[in-house]
This record gives C-alpha cells, structure tokens and sequence, in this order.
C-alpha cells in the first residue's frame, strides 16, 4: 500500500431518462507519482520529486502532516497583522480615494505604504523603476517621510521565481525554464503594473488566539514593479499595491498553504475613513453572510448575489445580478438598468435640492445642519440576507466656488452605473461593517463595528529572534504637485474577466440527457501544495 502511487475510486450509477441518475468515476492521482510528473511536464513545469520510499519522500511527507495539523489545531483561533500593526489609513483624494497599511519586506526589512485591493490577488511594489509614481514625501501633502523602492539584490532573504514554478502564469513565455518569472497585470481605465516576481519575506505579528507574541516571516510572492501605468503612476498606488483576492499568489492564500491562519481575511472601515485589517479572521458566530458565487462558471473572485435593493420602504425588486465586493473601489456600481431605476426612487425620496456635478449627477445641497436627510438603503443578497448600507452619501467642500458659494457644501451619491450586467460592492458601502472574506468556506460575513473590538498586539521589533522560524512558501517538490497632488477620484479598480487562476469549479450536468447509461470519468489531481 506504501508504494501505490495512483488509487482510483469508482463509483456506479446508472443514468436513465426516468429516473435522472449517474454514473461518476474519479481518479486520485499521488502527487509524487510518475503520472504525475509527466502530468506536469506536459504544462512546461520541470518537476524534480522525490524518489517513492526514500527517506527525503518520507521527510516531506512528514513535513505536510505537520503542517495540515498546525492549520486544523493551531491557526483557527490566531490572527496576524503586519508587523506595524493592522490599522488602515485613508487619504482621500491625495492618493486616490483607497485605503492603504504599511507592511515590511525584505531582510533587512523595508516599509511600503500599498493599497489594499480585494479585486485583484497579486502584490506587487515599486522596484528598479522605469516608470514609477513620484516616491518623495514632498509630492503628497499627508505624507511625513519617503516612499521606498525595493531591490531585491539588497535582501539576503530575496530571490528571483523560476519560470518553471507553478505560480508563474507567464511561464511558458520565458526563454528558459530556470529565468525570472514576469508578470503584468492589468486594472481599468488603463491601469497596469508589470515587471518580474520575487521571494521574500513579509513580516507579520500574532493577535489573538492565545499565540506567542513576536515577529513572524512568512514567504510570500512579491512583484518587482518596474513599470506602472494609469492612475498607478498618477498615485493612487504610488508605493505598491496588496492585491487580497482568492487566488493562490495572493497574500492570504499563500498564509493558509503555510499553515498559518485559515484561508481568509477581515476589513473594518469605520465611519472616519480609519479602519482595520486582520489575516485568518473568520469572523464572530453572530455575523450576517452570504455565499460566494461562480462569476461565468469559476470562482474568480468575491461574487455574491444580490437578489433585490431598498430605497427607504420601496423594493425595487428586479432579477438580481452579481456583484463584486472590491475594497479597490472607492464607490459602488450597479448594472446600468438598475442604475437607472435606483437613482430615479432614491431622487424621489431626497427632500434635498439637488446640484449635479460632472461625473455625479446626484449631488444635494447641505441643509443648515449638515447632510441632508437621506432615505434608509439596504441590498438583500442570497438567503433573503439584509446588507445595510450605513451612508451612501460622500461629502464635498466648497466645490468649485464659480459654482457654489462658499461654505455651500455637498453631499453626493457614490454609486455609479456599470455595464456589462454587474455591480461592484465598493469601500464606500463597507463602512462602519466588519467584513470577513472566508474563501476557505466560501462565505462573505459581515457585523457592525467601531473596527476596535479586535486588539491590535503591540508592534514588535523585526529582527527575528534566534528561534525565530521562517515560513517558507511551498515549493514546486512540497506542493502630483508639490505639497498637494490630486488624483481624480477612482472608479472600479478591475473589471471582471472572463477567467482566473484563482479556483476553477466544474459542475457537469446535462439536463436533457437520453442516454441509458453513462460513465463520466473525473481525474482529481492532488496538488503540490
């Protein structure tokens, strides 16, 4: 039994028209068979496995138990921070109207200010620029220090990922499989950022959970930003972006393959544009949730499924759509009919007078005392799950004062049409809610916070203790102007593709099958990781 490197389960069902049954079969395939290998091989990746029975197969069999017991028994109760705490900062329009946290790479390490972006999975930072947003201090008016660049030839922990590893979608792009992987990933409105994907370390701290307080090194996947482009290189990611998605180069997938915190996350945006952000939270057992959806067939990203939206006590009860939920966008868009239909109600409802302004048509006039009353707002997502939206209204000052008198402010709708049949759940209905994206069980969850009810540890030094032990990534064998620059304020960071490396779920069915019997032959292939 030791040796055997493939089992194959068969399961028989007979499938007749009257009674709607099936027959399946499933092949297990062991991930260091030769099968395999060569399963691998034809994908451009050159596998180097152990050899079956030897005392290295056994060691990394061994490693992988502890691991999987380390996930199960020791990180669902311990959550990780960056190393200079979880707190998120929001600087409005000087930086694009995004949150941002600072996180160290590197050894030794180095801080990068990056956005933080639920629509996108890679990380990535500026790094032996060619064409980079400004770095220095004196072009945004709320920074007190430099931005950094990153060179991994001055980290001793840094190394370049070979064209042949799994993670490298561009792969077989590459002149040799021993090259540097690149990368180039591509946002909306002509956004971009490319270059080549490194190893480091990215340093982290334990909260909660009873862990040990101290300094954690993780092995993560970083993208040397060489060239950005779009609003990247105009600031509103200036010092790099921390792209959350589910896919597996992203930042929490790859702290659950190590075994350190389940696959999922939290934000807490509360109502002065602060906030928290927390890796492994899952949440608390009195949250609100809703299932996560397959966007065309793949789970690709954070979809749900928003069934019907409130205005006030009318129920615009439609046929639903899809939404994305992407703290990358600063406001909230609804597919365009119903877009239409929502603006119209909730114009209906505002005893306000109202002053549009380019790009936001719904725009009141403040009342003597401040925000002018605004009809009550909730979406239903699947489950029959209410979603409140605590204030959908942003505030603007003195807005071009040929236009308004001064100290004649306004309050504007930040919701916005998209097309394409699909809405965006943007930060700005996030606020004052804890939200929990839990990929490992498929579930957004979300709570009403102040976004202090779950305490930071302290910050900790970052030179790592003797003892400190380094989580490595899995490896192919185990698994503006000086002084004030302003930023139009962002729109959906990435539209949804039609495909992504994140998970692919396939479920076969054929509803008008006529066929008497039939075997569907289904090959599961264990992953390396």
């Amino acid at each position: 039994m030791g040796t055997q490197t493939a089992i194959t389960f068969v399961l028989w069902m007979s499938l007749y028209t009257q009674f709607s049954t099936a027959l399946y079969s499933s092949k297990l395939v062991h991930r260091f068979s030769q099968e395999a290998v060569s399963y691998w091989s034809s994908k451009g990746k050159n596998i180097t496995l152990p050899k079956l029975g030897s005392l290295e197969h056994m060691k990394v069999l061994l490693s992988s138990d502890l691991k999987r017991q380390k996930l199960k028994l020791g990180s669902q109760d311990r959550l990780l921070i960056p190393s200079q705490g979880s707190e998120t900062f929001f600087y409005g329009n000087d930086m694009g109207w995004l949150h941002y946290t600072w996180i160290d790479i590197g050894t030794p390490n180095v801080s990068f200010l990056v956005a933080l972006d639920a629509g996108s999975d890679l990380f990535w930072v500026p790094c032996r620029c060619i064409q980079c947003a400004p770095l220095s201090s004196s072009y945004y008016s709320m920074l007190d220090r430099d931005l950094s660049e990153y060179e991994p030839s001055r980290s001793s922990t840094s190394k370049p990922l070979s064209c042949s590893h799994q993670l490298c979608e561009l792969g077989l792009n590459c002149q040799s499989p021993n090259g540097s992987c690149p990368y180039s990933v591509n946002y909306s409105e002509n956004t971009s950022s490319s270059g080549l994907l490194f190893e480091d370390q990215l340093y982290l701290t334990s909260s909660g959970g009873g862990a040990p307080e101290g300094s954690i090194q993780a092995q993560v996947i970083i993208g040397c930003g060489s060239k950005q482009s779009g609003s990247d290189l105009d600031g509103s990611a200036p010092d790099g972006l921390l792209g959350l998605g589910p896919g597996k180069i992203a930042i929490p997938s790859l702290l659950a393959r190590s075994g350190l915190v389940p696959h999922s996350f939290s934000y807490c945006f509360d109502n002065s544009y602060s906030g928290r952000m927390y890796f492994g939270d899952q949440g608390p057992a009195t949250q609100r949730s809703t299932t996560f959806v397959p966007y065309k067939g793949e789970y690709s990203g954070y979809f749900i499924e928003v069934d019907d939206y409130c205005i006030g006590s009318f129920c615009l009860k439609q046929n639903g759509f899809q939404a994305q939920v992407d703290s990358g966008s600063s406001f909230t868009y609804l597919p365009s009919e119903d877009y239409k239909l929502f603006v119209a109600e909730f114009d209906k409802q505002m005893n306000a007078t109202r002053s549009g302004i380019e790009k936001f048509p719904y725009c009141y006039k403040a009342r003597s005392h401040g925000q002018p009353d605004v009809p009550s707002m909730k979406f239903k997502f699947a489950l029959n799950q209410s979603f409140v939206i605590e204030n959908p209204m942003f505030h603007i000052i003195d807005y071009q004062r040929k236009v308004l008198v001064q100290g004649d402010d306004l309050y504007c709708l930040g919701i916005q049409p998209l097309d394409g049949g699909i809405g965006i759940i943007g930060q700005n209905f996030m606020m004052g809610y804890r939200l929990v994206f839990d990929w490992e069980n498929l579930k957004l969850g979300w709570s009403h916070s102040n976004c202090q009810d779950i305490r930071d540890s302290d910050r900790v030094h970052l030179t790592p203790s003797p003892n400190s032990a380094v989580n490595p990534l899995p490896t192919n064998e185990q698994q503006r102007t000086p002084g004030g620059h302003a930023v139009v304020p962002a729109v959906a960071r990435r539209a949804p593709e039609e495909s992504s490396a994140a998970l692919s779920v396939h479920i076969l069915y054929n509803h008008y099958c006529k066929t008497s019997l039939l075997l569907l032959h289904l090959t599961l292939w264990l992953p390396f990781w």
